[in-house]
């Protein structure tokens, strides 16, 4: 089996009908959502979001200990105005900016903004990498 794979992403959230509503205003439909837990299917895998009360709970550890590290989330798009019309669209659903969609050193094109409880997802436009007509990476 293979080790450099990733089965469940998990993020926790102060307020999960919050976090489904934002989710849902970007186009985003859940699986599964149960008191405290959100899951999501992603092309053979799950991203979930859970009740930072829970994700204690499950962890052991007192809510203040869990921290959020620094981290992105990605997004590709076949193009730069896809990359815009979903970014202005997280704005519209409560997104906060971190940077808008621009022209970056590298080649591409990307902007970064936060979901309601600080998550952080970079929406972008890479040029060296393919998407099939689902938006995955070839």
């Amino acid at each position: 089996m293979k080790t450099n794979r990733v089965t469940l992403i998990t993020l926790g959230v102060k307020d999960l009908e919050r976090a489904v509503a934002f989710y849902g205003a970007i186009g985003w439909e859940p699986s599964n959502v149960m008191d405290k837990v959100a899951f999501y299917d992603m092309n053979g895998m799950k991203f979930g979001f859970y009740t930072l009360e829970g994700l204690a709970e499950d962890m052991k550890r007192p809510v203040e200990a869990l921290g959020t590290g620094a981290m992105t989330l990605g997004q590709n798009f076949p193009t730069e105005a896809e990359v815009d019309a979903a970014y202005d669209a997280a704005i519209a659903a409560g997104g906060t900016v971190v940077t808008r969609p621009d022209k970056i050193f590298w080649g591409g094109y990307s902007g970064y903004f936060a979901d309601p409880d600080g998550h952080v997802w970079e929406y972008a436009m890479n040029p060296f990498w393919e998407l099939d007509e689902d938006g995955h990476l070839t």
